[in-house]
């Protein structure tokens, strides 16, 4: 058996019960597999001898690795003392011991008097704490011990059993009334009845070669390593796997792209794409054709295009898709555009209509709001091949929905798809595949698009529209707040409109004392903004609601908007020239700069005002200093991956794309360029992995797309 298929639930280990299960499955533990990969968050090292007077206070967890930055006690101590001092929390036990080297500490155990049975005077004990020199004294409040064994005459060197206590501890993440005891006892019991008897997915000869560790050795050393060295050695371990198993997905992804005939390119001069970029106010820019003639050159191969436009936002990647929807239109196909929420859909239909509904392009809308007689007539249409170019949301994933010739997927921010989803809309092709082209506004950085999308053809567009000015980004702390909603009124009253972005729709939400959406439209209406309308939108309103309150934004009735994010993709409002997002330090990086883009989309200059609660963190530091200094979305990227490290960016590990315990970035780039050409040689060698040798890699690699498949 491998790993990932052991699926037990450890119920059936040591202290762990029905209400300890529930707090494991709050850490996304359900399993004892998922219990053996759980990684250690940090760990205690006790290994190191070291007396009371050389330790050192503990320091801030690092954020990245596991380096333990403590230097902690660990010494026999004899007890010496006991005492007791008066707190706010009543009086509390303190232990006076002294160590091998005569130095006296206290230990003070809030909430343990019942140590003074434990630790009797004149005892010995093994200790490890952390103590800081306070009141003139050494005190420890975060100290283990157990009682020292007796110890040979004449014989200075720790007794064999003090290995047992003076060691490496993982520290687990917890939950609920998890303890660490609880989580060590659970997790050694784990290694001790199912560790040992695991197959490897990895092939013997693949292991060695990459100086890797067995699966079973790894799992021991990630939880009762003997040295930091050999815990990172396992992480590496387990790193490679997740690489190799995505990798191996996504080569078969690729390996998969099936034959189709050509698309031929529209006529330079009469063709629909070039009448469209000739009835358009403005030239396209450079970026935008050269990605334009990357998908003509993909379309005009022999197999399906599998390709991924990425560019911020404001930068053309829509005018880019319909473009290349129109040569597949002259060519007689049919092109479904799949977004992922309804607004988006209906504005992307409405552009659409404005652009091609003179070139004489059908086009139909397909979302889950649609009445039902509507929504059969479309279903009907696309079927009989009366439809030219269909945008939805998942409805247009439905059984019912098929086609007569689809040739051209486009999938807008794509990362909120699961793969099988997308999948699933290109096998709606009654014969010929159809290309796939996705589009993301959240650039994303090399290495993660290496990481994400594999052998995937990818472009980019970098330059914005000419005519764009950079927004005016300024930060302000709470305080101030009263001043910005003045100098935006004064904007609003020169006949600018203003975004108003919160983090929550109401107060109270997730027991949180923020400013919310609801609260602030009432609030932003009687005060600052009185005499203006002040629309409302957030994710709860009803669909035809919230575009009726797009519509009125959009068309300049409703001069100031408050929302949530849900104004973060896809709404474009080129009058709206001012953005004001508060409790900015508890956005992501990307989603803040996402959120700045809803403005600068005209000719006009723009204003975004990120107000921020003091104090705060060094990472809010970073992420609000990074907004105010880039404009450029690559930047920004770049900046988001060093900030927030692995898997955590926006739209990745949000999303349900990708779940990496142990993979980080960039620490693990050279991994990943390994781990790439691993799979490609694999697949090469056995494009199935049916040889013995490679079906426990098969397995894994099924389960892995299983779990996959059920992203949103």
């Amino acid at each position: 058996m491998i790993l990932s298929e052991l699926q037990l639930a450890p119920g059936k280990l040591p202290g762990i019960g029905p209400a300890r299960r529930a707090d494991l499955q709050r850490l996304g533990v359900s399993s004892v597999a998922e219990l053996l990969l759980l990684s250690p968050r940090s760990y205690e090292d006790r290994s190191t001898p070291c007396s009371i007077a050389r330790s050192r206070p503990a320091a801030e967890p690092a954020a990245r690795g596991l380096e333990t930055p403590t230097q902690r006690a660990n010494t026999y101590c004899t007890v010496v003392a006991h005492d007791y001092i008066r707190t706010s929390r009543g009086m509390v036990l303190k232990v006076l011991l002294r160590d091998s080297e005569g130095t006296v500490g206290a230990l003070l155990c809030f909430g343990r008097n019942f140590l003074a049975n434990k630790l009797p005077v004149g005892s010995e004990i093994l200790l490890s704490a952390v103590f800081r020199f306070q009141y003139g004294e050494f005190q420890s409040s975060e100290f283990e011990f157990v009682q020292a064994p007796p110890t040979e005459p004449e014989t200075t060197a720790p007794p064999a059993p003090a290995a047992g206590f003076f060691r490496i501890e993982p520290i687990y993440p917890l939950s609920g009334g998890l303890s660490q005891t609880v989580m060590r006892a659970a997790v050694r019991s784990a290694i001790e009845q199912y560790a040992q008897n695991l197959s490897d997915e990895l092939p013997e000869e693949l292991r060695v070669r990459r100086g890797l560790p067995t699966r079973t050795a790894a799992i021991t050393m990630l939880h009762s390593p003997s040295s930091i060295d050999e815990a990172n050695e396992a992480r590496r371990r387990f790193a490679y796997d997740e690489l190799l198993v995505f990798q191996l997905a996504l080569g078969r992804e690729v390996t998969a792209r099936p034959e189709r005939p050509p698309i031929p390119p529209s006529d330079q001069a009469q063709g629909r794409a070039a009448r469209l970029i000739a009835a358009l106010p403005f030239e396209p820019t450079t970026d935008q054709e050269t990605v334009l003639e990357e998908i003509r050159a993909d379309a005009s191969g022999p197999t399906a295009m599998l390709r991924l436009v990425q560019g911020e936002v404001g930068s053309g990647k829509t005018l880019v898709a319909f473009l290349a929807a129109l040569d597949y239109i002259d060519a007689g196909r049919q092109v479904a555009f799949l977004a992922p929420t309804e607004l988006l859909a209906r504005q992307h239909a409405q552009n659409a209509t404005r652009l091609l509904l003179p070139l004489q392009v059908r086009v139909e809308v397909l979302t889950g709001s649609l009445p039902a007689g509507e929504r059969k007539r479309v279903q009907q249409a696309l079927a009989l091949g009366t439809v030219d170019l269909v945008i939805g949301t998942h409805a247009l994933l439905s059984e019912h929905v098929a086609f007569d010739r689809l040739g051209l997927v486009v999938i807008d921010e794509q990362h909120r798809f699961g793969v099988l989803q997308r999948a699933a809309l290109t096998q709606k092709a009654k014969s010929e595949a159809p290309d796939l082209l996705l589009m993301t506004a959240t650039p994303i950085p090399r290495t993660l698009a290496l990481t994400l999308y594999g052998e995937l053809d990818i472009s980019s567009i970098h330059t914005k529209p000419v005519g764009r000015l950079p927004v005016k980004t300024h930060l302000a702390s709470s305080q101030r707040a009263d001043e910005v909603y003045a100098r935006v009124r004064a904007l609003v009253d020169q006949g600018t409109q203003a975004y108003f972005v919160y983090p929550l729709i109401e107060a109270g939400a997730n027991g949180l004392a923020l400013r919310d959406a609801v609260g602030m439209q009432a609030y932003l209406s009687s005060g600052a903004f009185a005499g203006v309308k002040v629309g409302l939108i957030h994710s709860r309103m009803p669909e035809a609601d919230k575009i009726e309150v797009m519509r009125s934004f959009a068309a300049g009735e409703t001069p100031v908007l408050v929302a949530t994010s849900v104004v973060e993709v896809g709404v474009d409002v080129p009058a709206a020239c001012c953005i004001v997002i508060e409790h900015a330090e508890r956005f992501g990086l990307s989603a803040l700069h996402q959120l700045r883009g809803r403005v600068g989309r005209g000719s006009r200059p723009s204003y975004a005002f990120l107000i921020y609660d003091e104090p705060l963190t060094d990472d809010a530091k970073s992420r609000l200093r990074t907004l105010y200094e880039e404009h450029d979305g690559f930047a920004v990227a770049e900046r988001d991956l060093q900030i927030r490290g692995p898997g955590d960016l926006s739209g990745i590990r949000q999303s349900g794309f990708l779940g990496f315990r142990f993979a980080r970035f960039p620490e693990h780039e050279a991994l990943l360029q390994t781990a790439r050409l691993d799979a490609r040689e694999l697949l090469i060698q056995d494009e199935d992995l049916a040889e013995d040798a490679h079906k426990p890699l098969s397995r894994a690699l099924e389960l892995f797309l299983n779990q996959l498949g059920g992203a949103p």
